[in-house]
């Protein structure tokens, strides 16, 4: 293993991590960075470091022999042992069985009884539990990761086993955000976060290069020249650790981290809390006996820019004078009387905002760009019948590693065990069954049919002609866009966005998974001109013919928004009648789609209803898109 003092560079990193060491209720570390730099290297070398766990002999769950747990599967506890603390790898692909555990089928095969085989959570407690590529975590594995996070516990209710368990650990991921973000309830729970970027610095990076090829030329030579700087930094955790009680937060800096917290908005107090205590980490590895104002620096910058988000397309981070200017704010809080009604409830002013720079107008009639009305939370819009796409969040689909809903004789993902019980067990008797175990044929086998939730690629048509230019209604069109495009974030889709008006249409997003590169186009949408409604179909035709070659699992959900009216066309036809034919092409090729009428006004046309229907699919209002104003679930008519 590539020792931690031998890693180049990453300062925040190496803190945040040796920070969680000293306290683990900071609450873990996600590494944010692009690929190749050393985020995985780092995280591995931590475990070394930290100091042996005092353990219950033949206890699968690591209790703590001074403070067992007393409802552990594996009480009464008598002894007491030690051994190094365990770094646990949750891979990406895990099943649910593999995370929670699951019944012991060697024992219930051969002894017949309901015995509880303990999983990775229970592997971690009292440890690390690191995940590689966090953000493609399927999404039923975040769920449970979130309960155990948040309670400290681990709950299993499967298969006739009822378990609780201790399940507390440091919780340390990593994720390059060009693969997609991270879902917010998860991102939340992480204590402290650092963006790493390669050096750009000549000397640095050849630095990098000489250290890896030595240690790959002879580890074990490479480890022993780092060695003693490595047990000096374990040292220093356990001196910090010994200390870290004996630590005061005097009312000043806590007036401070109030006051920064609220000068960034940040939702809830786990902010706060978490500012706390890395303040008091800090100043404990410092050596010192209060916390001062360089460890709430330290702290803020640490654990507060991924929670200053206030949309999942903001970037992250913290910008330095608005860090500042908090800064500045929090030292007068910090010297006010602690009586002051003043003082932490104002939070030291508002911060400016950033505004968005626009483009400027080229010219030829284009209206400049409108900005978008409020976003609102989406209703859910999925595409109907059970598909067998990438894990996600939208629609229905059978999935290796979903909840098991039937047994099977012919299809699934792994045995289902109860089924397979169950099938052999009136057979026991006429098959000559003796005190030895269960016995089982080929016919006796059953199949766990499971299901869970797909992503989907949402591909946006959207009408930037004249027909739809008047200020208000593209403003609301644009809103509208935007909170489906923040839906689909949070729902892990593939997106894209065609847009049509003037004689064309064009695809202003190639389906990607950064849906935040979606968004800054949309922002940037100029409209103007006629309605070419075909050529925006036939073009929906041609990107979706391309995905569907590129990933044939993924099923494709349609999204036209639209007052309905063709306005243009090729060859001087009808243009409503090239439309409703490129229309039925689309529903020939079984495309799930919506059609949104944008049409507003007391006098409606509905021709958006009738495009929808030629299309095989639903058609809402604009207004019917907002999940607080409608009830339910809109589904698309046609299936895929």
């Amino acid at each position: 293993m590539f020792p931690f003092s031998a890693v180049v560079g990453h300062d925040d990193l190496r803190m945040s991590l040796l920070l969680n060491a000293v306290h683990p209720g900071i609450g873990g570390v996600l590494v944010r960075g692009e690929k190749g730099t050393a985020k995985s290297t780092i995280v591995r070398a931590l475990a070394a470091l930290l100091p042996p766990v005092g353990v219950v002999p033949g206890c699968r769950f690591a209790c703590d022999p001074a403070n067992p747990d007393p409802s552990c599967p594996d009480a009464p506890h008598d002894g007491s042992d030690q051994r190094a603390a365990r770094l646990v790898e949750l891979p990406v692909g895990a099943t649910e069985d593999r995370l929670v555990g699951s019944l012991d089928l060697e024992r219930a095969l051969t002894e017949g009884v309901r015995a509880y085989q303990p999983g990775l959570l229970a592997a971690a407690h009292r440890g690390v539990l690191y995940v590689d590529e966090v953000n493609l975590l399927h999404d039923h594995l975040v769920d449970l990761l979130l309960d155990a996070a948040a309670m400290g516990r681990a709950h299993v209710e499967r298969e006739g086993v009822s378990v609780s368990h201790a399940a507390s650990f440091l919780l340390v991921g990593t994720m390059n955000p060009e693969e997609g973000e991270l879902r917010p309830q998860l991102l939340d729970r992480f204590g402290l976060t650092v963006h790493v970027l390669s050096s750009r610095d000549v000397a640095t990076r050849t630095e990098v290069i000489r250290r890896r090829l030595a240690f790959e030329a002879d580890p074990v030579g490479f480890a022993a020249q780092w060695a003693a700087a490595d047990a000096e930094l374990a040292a220093r955790i356990v001196k910090a650790r010994t200390a870290l009680a004996h630590v005061s937060l005097p009312d000043s800096e806590l007036r401070r981290i109030a006051s920064v917290c609220a000068s960034f908005e940040v939702d809830g107090m786990r902010a706060d809390l978490v500012v706390a205590r890395a303040a008091i980490a800090h100043a404990a590895w410092r050596g010192a006996d209060a916390v001062e104002a360089e460890d709430v620096e330290v702290a803020v910058r640490l654990a507060l820019p991924h929670r200053r988000r206030r949309d999942p397309f903001d970037e992250p981070g913290i910008d330095e004078k608005q860090l500042q200017d908090a800064l500045q704010d929090a030292e007068e809080a910090a010297q006010e009387p602690e009586d002051d009604p003043d003082g932490p409830g104002d939070g030291g002013g508002e911060l400016p905002q950033n505004s968005e720079q626009q483009p400027q107008g080229s010219g030829g009639g284009d209206q400049p760009p409108v900005p978008p009305a409020p976003a609102f939370r989406a209703r859910l819009l999925q595409v109907p019948g059970i598909g067998e796409g990438a894990p996600g969040r939208r629609s229905r689909a059978t999935a290796r590693n979903g909840h098991t809903v039937r047994p099977s004789t012919v299809d699934g993902h792994g045995l289902h065990l109860v089924g397979t019980l169950s099938a052999a067990a009136p057979h026991q008797v006429a098959r000559g069954r003796d005190s030895t175990g269960l016995l089982l044929q080929a016919q006796d086998l059953r199949m766990a049919v499971r299901e869970g939730k797909e992503s989907n690629l949402v591909l946006f048509c959207v009408d930037a002609s004249g027909s739809m230019a008047a200020r208000k209604r593209m403003s609301a069109v644009t809103g509208a866009v935007l909170s489906l495009l923040r839906d689909a974030y949070q729902r892990r889709d593939k997106v894209g966005v065609v847009t049509f008006r003037g004689t064309s249409a064009e695809v202003t997003l190639p389906p990607t998974s950064s849906v935040d590169a979606a968004a800054v186009r949309l922002k940037r949408l100029r409209t103007g001109g006629r309605t070419p409604l075909a050529d925006g179909l036939l073009r929906v035709r041609r990107v979706l013919a391309a995905e569907r070659l590129r990933d044939p699992r993924r099923r494709p959900l349609l999204v036209l928004l639209t007052d309905g009216r063709a306005t243009q066309s090729a060859g001087g036809r009808d243009p409503m009648e090239d439309a409703m034919r490129a229309a039925g092409m689309l529903a020939a090729d079984g495309i799930a789609t919506i059609v949104v009428d944008c049409e507003q006004g007391p006098i409606r046309l509905g021709l958006a209803a009738k495009v929808a229907r030629v299309l095989g699919g639903a058609c809402v209002r604009l207004a019917e898109l907002s999940a607080d104003q409608v009830t339910g679930v809109v589904r698309a008519a046609r299936a895929a």
